[in-house]
């Protein structure tokens, strides 16, 4: 049975931020992810979580000036050293959290660039070498056009490829399941072939992006099917809720506290 984390940036939006882990808990989760920490302080996270009893499964490293449109800096060749320093920023976090698994964003870039495609490569072995000393594992996660366009990392097999040449044991792929229904299609196949490289997986509807119920994926058979293949990390729900998120949950409710 799939051990489902609520995304706190996107649900539980009734709320003020480190209220939501209050909120999450009490609706049945026992792990959260969100986007980004780093509007507070890493004690005050640490501190929801464990008065909680929630795990911290995921979050991003330092994307820039988001409100700019700043997509993270891993295939800008001029934003190397920012790439490096956004490192330093998120260890704090990362130790008080315990978090295991981080997402490093490529950024605004074309793929077609040999310069940026260098530049990635480049960012993903120093961010991996950096963070496994610390025991932490990288994701890259490719995302669709349609939400964020001009993203340099928008194809799924070609972030496939990046994992497998590169070889390093503490990247893998996060394989959002809303993204690659936009890309690609034919989500099951994939799944089956990417999943021994797979660290993390999201959800959500499509094309709304709202609750994993209905619209064009059938989620019951996609839960399902990541128990015959044996994936055994936490699925995030980053959606966004149609309405008060806790109404949204009857999708949920025959996983509600499942930790194991």
């Amino acid at each position: 049975m799939p051990r489902f984390a609520a995304n706190l940036s996107m649900m539980f939006n009734e709320h003020p931020f480190l209220d939501r882990f209050d909120a999450a808990a009490k609706a049945g989760f026992t792990a959260v992810e969100f986007l980004f920490p780093y509007e507070y302080k890493p004690e005050d996270v640490a501190l929801r979580l464990k008065r909680n009893g929630l795990k911290q499964v995921l979050f991003n490293l330092p994307p820039g000036d988001w409100n700019a449109g700043e997509k993270g800096f891993a295939a800008r060749p001029d934003k190397f050293d920012e790439l490096r320093q956004s490192l330093h920023t998120a260890l704090p976090y990362a130790e008080a959290t315990g978090v295991r698994r981080l997402h490093m964003m490529a950024g605004l870039a074309d793929r077609h660039d040999p310069k940026a495609v260098d530049a990635f490569k480049k960012s993903l072995e120093w961010t991996a070498d950096f963070l496994g000393d610390h025991g932490i594992d990288v994701v890259i996660e490719p995302i669709n056009g349609r939400d964020v366009p001009g993203y340099f990392l928008n194809d799924f097999m070609f972030a496939r490829d990046i994992i497998v040449e590169l070889g390093i044991p503490n990247v893998g792929l996060q394989f959002d399941i809303y993204h690659c229904q936009i890309l690609h299609g034919d989500v099951t196949m994939r799944l089956r072939e990417m999943m021994p490289l797979i660290g993390h997986i999201q959800i959500a509807s499509v094309p709304s992006r709202n609750e994993p119920a209905g619209e064009e994926l059938n989620y019951p058979f996609l839960f399902a099917e990541l128990d015959r293949l044996g994936y055994d990390n936490y699925v995030g729900c980053e959606y966004r809720p149609a309405g008060e998120t806790v109404a949204g949950l009857g999708w949920f409710k025959p996983y509600a506290g499942v930790k194991v």
